[in-house]
């Protein structure tokens, strides 16, 4: 079976570890097309090739670069003709230009064709948009919504084709893997070491950032570092907050790491928290950072917003969004006792190797390819 995926994501080296285990399956020949590159703002990430083993990996230029409604790939009709993929798998939202493009390229050659969607709050786009998803939902042979709500939402407007719930991408549970060979030390934090709270992602107002400031700002304890592991446009007021909060130098800002390094970081925190906050165009739609520090050993901490509790499921804390004080409260309990943190980080590395690794997000997407071209 042929099969060719166009995704702008799988520019993140970590990510392509899913196209190789892809690529492993007998029965699957994969071409992957990504752009150069992708624009946030004035920033652009490059393509990282980390993982290259198996497929083959095509860059095509990118129209709009930073758009997400309005990019597509000039060049995908003419690489379409000369791959004829029997399935084209469109990593990308029905509502987007780019999906609407590539599946009527795709049903000109006769491929079979999907879209992806994370999308888990009911948003009416206005036209063009609201008919590149109409048009898609016809399209489309298969579906895959990221978690259980985008599934209600993409019912919700109208898709009544089939469907599977698989997130994105997982996690490579070699890379992401605990600091010491069992999981993980029971021990208490050593005399004289600070407990390390961790953060990781962008910093921005959604994240709820400033909650998890504030939070700590209440710790009993005076013993704690807070880590933040990422970069964004609050950057700067949150260094004012932790300045008026008087723990400037209990704050440290890591900023932007490759993601192939993160693991490292990740290690080095007694307790992750995402502390996200939900706005009213947006909700959590996953929070990628919670399996990745769960598969490396580390207790995790999030709000109910969002996908937050499902990714989570019984191997986590979980709080209310906006709640500085039970927040707070959460992270003192777990500071002051090891055993549960050592039982958390147990059940998050188990529920990453059940739920989330790369090789289990990679079989469940070809069981979608098989059960489209059967």
């Amino acid at each position: 079976m042929r099969v060719v995926m166009v995704s702008k994501a799988l520019i993140v080296g970590s990510y392509q570890r899913k196209l190789e285990e892809l690529a492993r399956l007998d029965d699957i020949e994969l071409t992957v097309i990504v752009p150069s590159g992708w624009r946030e703002g004035r920033a652009i990430t490059p393509l990282h090739r980390a993982h290259t083993a198996g497929y083959r990996l095509i860059e095509a230029p990118l129209a709009f670069n930073g758009q997400y409604h309005l990019h597509f790939y000039p060049t995908l009709g003419r690489l379409l003709r000369s791959l004829r993929p029997d399935v084209l798998h469109m990593d990308e939202e029905p509502y987007n230009l780019a999906t609407w493009l590539a599946l009527r390229q795709g049903r000109t050659i006769g491929s079979r064709s999907l879209f992806f969607t994370w999308q888990n709050l009911i948003r009416r786009y206005p036209w063009p948009f609201r008919g590149f998803e109409i048009a898609n939902y016809r399209m489309a042979a298969y579906a895959i919504a990221g978690n259980p709500t985008a599934e209600t939402v993409l019912r919700a407007k109208g898709y009544t084709g089939k469907l599977a719930i698989i997130p994105q991408f997982g996690v490579d549970p070699d890379l992401f893997e605990p600091a010491a060979a069992q999981v993980p030390p029971a021990a208490p934090v050593a005399a004289g070491r600070p407990f390390v709270i961790g953060y990781a992602g962008r910093l921005v107002p959604e994240k709820g950032v400033d909650v998890l400031l504030r939070a700590c700002a209440l710790l009993p304890q005076s013993n704690w570092t807070l880590h933040l592991l990422g970069k964004g446009p609050a950057q700067e007021h949150l260094a004012a907050l932790a300045g008026q909060l008087g723990m400037t130098d209990r704050v440290f800002f890591l900023g932007h790491r490759p993601s192939t390094q993160t693991a490292e970081i990740y290690r080095t925190f007694d307790v992750l928290v995402l502390p996200s906050v939900s706005l009213p165009n947006w909700v959590e739609q996953f929070g990628r950072v919670l399996i990745e520090a769960m598969a490396c050993g580390v207790p995790v901490v999030g709000s109910v917003s969002g996908e937050i509790p499902w990714v989570i499921g019984d191997a986590g804390v979980i709080f209310p969004e906006g709640d500085a004080d039970a927040l707070s409260r959460a992270l003192a309990g777990l500071a002051g006792d090891a055993s549960r943190r050592a039982e958390l980080a147990r059940a998050g590395r188990q529920r990453v190797l059940a739920h989330f690794t790369q090789a289990h997000i990679a079989s469940a997407t070809a069981q979608v390819y098989r059960a489209m071209i059967a």
